[in-house]
């Protein structure tokens, strides 16, 4: 007997997929400054009849209805990354940015975040497609600035949650260095919490040749970045998984002037909030400290961002796992640990207290032992078969979990 999704996904449309997903891929924008690819998606969502609005700057809101039956949302990411493709494909990126300092920088969707737009635009077309195989109100959310964690908040601050019915579950999916055709889902944390702290070292500027007249904040900080590894390795339980990453360190202008001050930043991962407020905790106390020792002025640490939780509903995930393994067949299903990449995703479900489900999708050609490369590389290029089909696929699958009608009446 036919199923809803079998209904829904019959005379799925591959080729405008593969144009749509050419076109974001080779004209992505940077977190919060999506102009075109809000104009692009509004466009398209026009095109199926599905009213829609911008909501948080950049982010577009389409609300699908169909009928008496359930709410469900199902969020897309919208930006790009600052960096430079080489992926090798001919629709690769060229396009260019402006950072907030007014640098001028390289632009890729390297991470995916083209797939999930094309996968949800997919997925609409084909529900509209076949309203007799479903039932409810799908609101489809194209969030912006989620590498910056400032995309969610905005929507929801933007009053996404006012202006769009409120759903009962929120579902979101990302493409990964998987295997294409494949899924990971994760029951309870799928994702780490981060957080993104900016460190300004003060010292004493003097001549090279005068160290004793300075107190040098290249060496302090290269001392609070040496110490603040041992956060991970000193005073955690070893059984609590934790990351503590320097990624930036500026400081000075010409070789034989100690300057004023240093820069560097932080990156930390953590999956429970206990965890989180340690490390956070033992940060402060770590710069504060090796500065006292120094006899330098107390530090200034400034928060980047902070990416919330993104945990799946051990029940909700349970339900969406059982229509995937359906759609796309046992073995291409596998639930999995959770990851230290981190999501703003989990804002848009808990600003309302209800349950989410996010789940990961491959897109790779990989022999066996080979490996992809990671998002946010300038190789990460996902193969766009099976793996547009697949995130189409598992977008409907999930959706239908909820707002799929019983074919046998």
């Amino acid at each position: 007997m036919t199923s809803p999704t079998d209904t829904v996904l019959s005379g799925l449309d591959t080729g405008r997929a593969h144009r749509i997903y050419r076109h974001l891929h080779a004209h992505p924008e940077l977190s919060m400054r999506e102009y075109a690819t809000a104009d692009f998606v509004a466009a398209e969502l026009d095109d199926l009849g599905i009213g829609n609005f911008r909501c948080g700057g950049t982010g577009v809101v389409g609300v699908l209805r169909n009928g008496e039956g359930p709410v469900v949302a199902f969020r897309a990411d919208t930006d790009g990354l600052p960096i430079a493709e080489d992926t090798g494909f001919e629709y690769a990126s060229s396009a260019t940015g402006t950072l907030e300092d007014g640098t001028t920088v390289p632009v890729m969707h390297g991470c995916g975040h083209d797939t999930h737009v094309t996968s949800l635009l997919t997925a609409a077309r084909a529900l509209v497609s076949h309203p007799e195989a479903w039932s409810g109100t799908l609101v489809l959310v194209f969030q912006p600035g989620e590498e910056v964690a400032a995309g969610a908040r905005a929507m929801v601050d933007d009053g996404l949650w006012e202006r769009a019915p409120v759903p009962e579950v929120v579902l979101g999916q990302h493409v990964m260095p998987l295997r294409a055709g494949t899924v990971n889902i994760s029951h309870g944390v799928a994702m780490a919490m981060a957080d993104a702290l900016r460190v300004t070292v003060y010292g004493k500027q003097s001549h090279g040749s005068r160290p004793q007249s300075s107190i040098d904040p290249i060496v302090l900080g290269a001392h609070m970045i040496a110490r603040l590894q041992t956060i991970v390795s000193r005073e955690l339980d070893p059984r609590t998984p934790a990351v503590v990453t320097s990624g930036t360190f500026h400081a000075g202008l010409k070789e034989n002037i100690i300057p004023d001050r240093a820069e560097f930043t932080l990156n930390i991962r953590t999956f429970e909030p206990e965890v989180r407020e340690q490390v956070l905790s033992a940060v402060r106390r770590i710069v504060s400290g090796e500065a006292a020792v120094s006899g330098a002025p107390e530090p200034l640490v400034e928060e980047v961002y902070a990416f919330p939780s993104c945990h799946n509903d051990p029940a909700q995930a349970a339900r969406v796992e059982t229509a995937l393994r359906a759609e796309l067949g046992e073995g291409n299903v596998s639930v999995s640990e959770p990851v230290m990449g981190s999501e703003d995703f989990g804002h848009l479900a808990e600003a309302i207290g209800v349950p989410s489900v996010f789940w990961m999708f491959g897109g790779f050609d990989l022999a066996p032992g080979e490996e992809a490369p990671v998002n946010h590389s300038p190789h990460f290029g996902p193969v766009m078969e099976p793996t547009l089909t697949t995130g189409t696929r598992a977008a409907v699958a999930g959706i239908l979990a909820y707002l799929g009608t019983d074919p046998r009446g």
